[in-house]
């Protein structure tokens, strides 16, 4: 499953290869919520050198709450889309907070580190998404992707993609479809529609994390998603 991504979007890679700053729309989990902060940090650090990241928070415990509501049957599926994107608001106040890192309403694409707000954002325009759990903040993360046009990274707690109980170094959206895995079913139907592309890194230690960063996208001690 190695050569599963080799044959890229031609136009998407040239593209790449002629833009001078490296940018990333990066996807960082409320499973990492304990040591999220010092990845931003490690980002803004990071961004000195030319990076750009935009961050899609994820909906950490905020959002563990709204699926609690659901299950018990006390929210519908369009209020618990919208409380689940407020959920991720909360998390982007938190990210920001003594990071550096400047929250914003819109997706941009620009050197530095900026972190998403999604709620406005997705008021004005939320199409792709359906308001279900099969689109979660992953979803959100991989349609501003590919709004802007570059590659996205999702950074959790697992070393990448598990199949049979390994992780794979590279595998389609295809493949993952009806499976579970680290990624949400929406976020796989948007990477597939858009050639964008995924690396699932592990940012447990945020400054190895910025280490894998570093020698994307030529190799990926992770998982990479196309």
């Amino acid at each position: 499953m190695s050569d599963a991504c080799a044959k890229m979007d031609i136009f998407s890679s040239l593209h790449r290869r002629t833009m001078p700053m490296r940018f990333y729309v990066v996807k960082i989990g409320g499973s990492l919520i304990w040591c999220a902060k010092e990845i931003v940090r490690r980002l803004c650090i990071l961004a000195e050198s030319g990076y750009g990241f935009l961050v899609v928070p994820g909906g950490g415990p905020m959002a563990d709450l709204v699926r609690e509501l659901y299950s018990g049957k006390m929210v519908s599926d369009e209020a618990a889309h919208w409380m689940a994107v407020l959920a991720m608001e909360e998390y982007a106040y938190l990210l920001a907070d003594g990071t550096g890192a400047e929250l914003v309403d819109a997706p941009c694409s620009s050197p530095g580190v900026r972190i998403l707000r999604p709620y406005r954002y997705l008021l004005e325009d939320d199409r792709g998404l359906e308001h279900s759990w099969d689109y979660t903040s992953d979803s959100i993360a991989a349609l501003v992707a590919c709004r802007l046009g570059w590659d996205m990274i999702k950074v959790t707690d697992v070393d990448g993609v598990m199949i049979s109980g390994k992780p794979v170094p590279a595998v389609r959206a295809t493949e993952l479809m009806g499976r579970q895995s680290c990624m949400d079913q929406g976020s796989l139907r948007i990477i597939e529609s858009c050639r964008v592309r995924c690396f699932v890194l592990n940012g447990s230690v945020p400054d190895e994390l910025v280490a894998m960063v570093k020698e994307l996208p030529d190799r990926c001690r992770g998982t990479v998603i196309c």
